[in-house]
């Protein structure tokens, strides 16, 4: 019996992948055996991403579309809200309205 995933083109998502480690926020573009193709962002830049942003600089902010193999997933999640925390998407709106 197939396992229904959680998991469908055009979601944002968090990527944890493996060698070297990073963690990768964006769009899910494709999901299958053979990896997943994602158009996002780094989130060791998430700060600096936000800082632009309130300056008004979105031009300046440069997504990425990159595929990732499966031997370099080690967890999909969906950018979701858990336990009172936001999703990374919302608290980016909520913060990017402060400025």
């Amino acid at each position: 019996m197939p396992l229904s995933l959680p998991f469908s083109t055009g979601q944002l998502v968090v990527v944890v992948l493996r060698d070297p480690r990073e963690r990768m926020w964006g769009r899910l573009l494709g999901l299958e055996a053979a990896g997943l193709a994602l158009r996002g962002l780094d989130l060791r830049v998430w700060e600096d991403v936000l800082a632009m942003a309130r300056r008004g600089e979105e031009d300046q902010i440069a997504l990425g579309t990159r595929f990732f193999p499966m031997q370099r997933v080690e967890s999909l999640y969906l950018d979701e809200p858990s336990s009172g925390v936001p999703s990374l998407a919302a608290d980016f709106l909520q913060r990017r309205a402060m400025a």
